[in-house]
């Protein structure tokens, strides 16, 4: 495999650009207006949503919208698949958010390497759900790393880093928003490095390095023995997706809004109904101000309407007893 940190011939890089979700889009827009995209790789077209309505991921309208040539392989082991990419004779592959592992095969394919853009400073929150990781974790900052991809998840060598304050009241939606234009100007900055043949490579520490798996929608189930400050995160973290929730009457309650306050209690007990604001829920460590919810089947709601709605009172439990461990505490990376 030739060195990517070789100087690029005259011209813009020829790149084939991997990704999938609404965060890759912002950075394809900014490469299709800085190389040559030759393709984009995206995955399958598939049922979503309560209907079930089959539809294209994101990058892949944005694609079309901007006339580029979508390649949807359900496997890119295929051989049919490696020689295709083969023939595109890309300079640089670009992944952002693809969704599955590239195959070693393809990454060796370009001369000048193969990248990824992260939305973490790794090697801290390695993985699929470094975002929410942030969130849960307390990190007062976050940022977008972009490094050369390795067979290793997440562990090539860095180009560079960007980094971005996680602000208090960040959920996984609006930090995801900034990161992904964040991303966009790291993946511009890093192909003209690499165009320039001035890309540094620095290797990341393996002691350091922290892993935050894929989400799971009992992740966002509420332990109310756990702090408040930390049931607080775990609101702000699983919104949009999975969201945190809870029981009330033996009915899913979910809960989009919340702050940790002064309280006492057995945990999961409503003490104390504020009108016009909220419910505390005592909490292993202090409560919980819950603001917003969304009882099973209806609309969201503040939680001074589900109150007058429910009669909810003082001494109410909520929850069932159980909960999942919370993905994207610090931990070690996993194995190669």
């Amino acid at each position: 495999m030739t060195d990517p940190s070789a100087a690029a011939p005259a011209g813009r890089l020829r790149v084939v650009f991997f990704g999938t979700p609404h965060f890759a889009v912002p950075s394809l827009r900014a490469l299709a207006r800085q190389a040559e995209v030759a393709a984009v790789v995206t995955r399958p077209d598939r049922p979503r949503g309560r209907g079930q309505v089959v539809e294209p991921p994101p990058v892949a309208r944005a694609a079309r919208e901007l006339g580029l040539r979508v390649l949807q392989p359900p496997r890119l082991r295929d051989p049919q698949v490696l020689e295709e990419l083969r023939e595109l004779g890309a300079d640089v592959h670009v992944t952002v958010a693809y969704g599955r592992l590239i195959p070693p095969e393809i990454l060796q394919l370009p001369p000048r390497g193969s990248i990824n853009v992260h939305p973490s400073l790794l090697p801290r929150h390695r993985g699929a759900s470094p975002i929410q990781a942030a969130i849960l974790c307390g990190d007062a900052e976050t940022g977008v790393t972009v490094l050369y991809q390795t067979a290793e998840m997440d562990a090539g060598d860095i180009i560079l880093q960007r980094r971005v304050p996680v602000a208090p009241e960040d959920t996984a939606r609006t930090l995801e928003a900034r990161l992904a234009e964040e991303a966009a100007q790291a993946l511009v900055e890093a192909l003209r490095l690499i165009a320039a043949g001035t890309a540094p490579r620095q290797p990341q520490d393996p002691a350091a390095a922290t892993y935050a798996g894929r989400l799971r929608k009992d992740h966002g189930r509420v332990d109310w023995t756990r702090p408040a400050p930390e049931l607080a995160r775990l609101v702000r973290a699983m919104d949009p997706w999975p969201s945190a929730f809870t029981w009330h009457r033996g009915r899913l309650l979910k809960i989009w809004r919340a702050q940790p306050v002064d309280a006492s209690g057995d945990p999961g007990t409503v003490v104390e109904v504020r009108k016009g604001d909220g419910i505390v829920v005592a909490c292993g460590e202090g409560g919980l101000l819950v603001t917003e919810v969304q009882p099973e089947g209806r609309r969201r709601m503040t939680a001074d309407e589900y109150v007058r709605g429910s009669r909810l009172s003082v001494g109410e439990r909520l929850g069932d007893g159980t909960a999942a461990r919370v993905p994207g505490q610090a931990g070690p990376a996993p194995p190669p």
